[in-house]
């Protein structure tokens, strides 16, 4: 049933990105090593936006958004190759970390490599010798499957950097997912199968999203679909699917085809900073073809973009080198704002009150590179922006 109640959006200042245009699909593998951890070892397969496609072939011109996907329980990063094609050409890199693959797999070391895959490609970004430097774009999702779905709300906390939250049939995690959507304030998306009977919705996608604090959050039941259609078909999952019911009362092709219909503009709007997709996306939720959704939202347009909640924030200079000054639309209500700031690691270093439309942010110390802020109010809408210190 459709409970959708057009509240505004928290503001996300991001940069111009590239346009609308169908790319190769380019792949590499890398390995990605947290100091932070025992230097732990994070070896991913990445997917990317390319002029011809293969392997270690050169990326496209532009920046682009980038996505960590996690997988599910025993399965592999290859099993969702439905996921690389039908997002990477749109102009994304999609990373897959290949961690915990076992059967006794620690969903809390799974939440911390997304997250610290999110702030590695960012670092890459900024790179000169890094095969992705000058061509990742400062706006990203966390999203996974099942297992990596759930691993992606815990993901959240560990990296305020993320832009985004998006599940297909995430399942309940230990520590619980559920009790993590408390604190999460992302713009979100949920996508469940009607007929999921391994994760039902009922106990895992259904309790995350009412758990969600998300000022702009939105859940799809996919009617008829199930739990594994959402990947490609693959030994471990169908396994399990086959012992249970109810079974999928669609096919797979149809079930991804209304999920990457609505999934692909919601992420245009958030990471690509396109009002149309979000008035696209929000015109097929109302039509509700194959789906029955919930949200607490409307996705839409202004004049100037995107609809929001809390000010576009304009920080001059921007990139800067001692201190810039933080500007907020005038037309904003300032009740007891915080300025946090953290850097792509989701490591806070600084933050202070706001008491008025314009402030200064001072370097203090910190290294070159790329930090993000959150404008945070007393109802705790988030606005968001990027910060390079040169």
């Amino acid at each position: 049933m459709k409970n959708i109640l057009a509240l505004p959006i928290s503001i996300i200042c991001v940069t111009t990105l590239v346009n609308a245009q169908s790319y190769q699909i380019g792949h590499k593998q890398q390995t990605f090593v947290d100091a932070s951890r025992s230097n732990r070892s994070i070896t991913t397969e990445i997917y990317y936006p390319a002029n011809t496609a293969g392997d270690n072939v050169a990326i496209a011109t532009g920046q682009f958004p980038v996505l960590i996907f996690g997988h599910g329980f025993v399965m592999a990063w290859s099993a969702y190759n439905v996921e690389w094609n039908a997002l990477v050409p749109s102009g994304y890199i999609m990373v897959f970390p290949t961690t915990e693959t076992g059967f006794s797999p620690s969903h809390t070391d799974f939440g911390k490599d997304l997250a610290y895959l999110a702030g590695a490609m960012q670092t890459e970004g900024t790179n000169s010798s890094s095969f992705f430097f000058g061509s990742v774009a400062a706006t990203s999702a966390v999203m996974g499957h099942s297992m990596g779905g759930g691993s992606s709300f815990l993901a959240v906390q560990y990296n305020p950097s993320i832009t985004a939250l998006a599940t297909l049939a995430p399942a309940n995690t230990n520590p619980s997912t559920i009790t993590a959507a408390k604190n999460i304030t992302l713009p979100s998306i949920i996508f469940s199968g009607a007929n999921d009977c391994v994760a039902p919705p009922a106990s895992n996608q259904k309790p995350m999203y009412d758990s969600l604090s998300s000022s702009c959050k939105t859940y799809v039941s996919v009617t008829g679909g199930s739990h594994c259609q959402f990947a490609s078909s693959n030994t471990n999952c169908s396994f399990g699917e086959s012992t249970c019911t109810p079974a999928p009362a669609i096919s797979a092709s149809a079930q991804q085809t209304t999920t990457f219909s609505l999934l692909l503009p919601w992420l245009n709007y958030y990471l690509k900073n396109d009002c149309s997709a979000g008035t696209r996306f929000q015109n097929l939720v109302l039509a509700g073809s194959g789906i029955t959704s919930q949200q607490n939202c409307a996705l839409g347009c202004t004049g100037t973009g995107i609809i929001e909640n809390i000010s576009h924030a304009i920080a001059y200079p921007n990139p800067f080198i001692e201190s810039t000054t933080i500007t907020i639309d005038p037309q904003s209500k300032i009740n007891k704002c915080e300025f946090i700031m953290h850097d792509i690691f989701g490591r806070e270093v600084n933050k202070m009150p706001i008491d008025n439309l314009s402030f200064t942010i001072h370097r203090n110390g910190l290294s070159n590179g790329i930090y993000f802020y959150e404008i945070k109010d007393s109802d705790n809408v988030t606005g968001k922006g990027k910060l390079t210190i040169e």
